[in-house]
């Protein structure tokens, strides 16, 4: 019973977090989703009717947790996607030149 709802607490906690505003940091993340890890390790089988209950709580917290931390790595790969297209950007103002084709243009190397 001990585990199921250590399990429950961390879960709730991840999902609070994650809806929080401002930033997040992945390695408070990391941190939870590990300690939820070690909790789901110890769960055994349901016995009692309240534990049922709080198993079947449990599996609706998984789906939105699911469904947060989707949202979570969407916005990361959204933010890498960005950062890459802004040092393009910025190369691209640095070296104006780099990117352009030679193909067709002869170079005479004789003197």
């Amino acid at each position: 019973m001990e585990a199921i709802k250590q399990c429950y607490a961390i879960t709730q906690e991840l999902i609070g977090y994650l809806k929080g505003d401002g930033e997040k940091e992945s390695d408070t993340i990391g941190g939870l989703l590990d300690q939820r890890k070690a909790a789901l390790t110890l769960l055994t089988k349901p016995t009692t009717e309240n534990e049922k209950k709080l198993g079947a709580a449990l599996l609706q917290q998984d789906k939105e947790l699911l469904e947060l931390l989707h949202a979570e790595k969407r916005s990361i790969q959204q933010d890498i996607k960005e950062l890459k297209l802004k040092k393009n950007s910025n190369q691209k103002y640095v070296n104006p030149y780099q990117s352009l084709q030679t193909d067709g243009i002869y170079y005479d190397k004789r003197k």
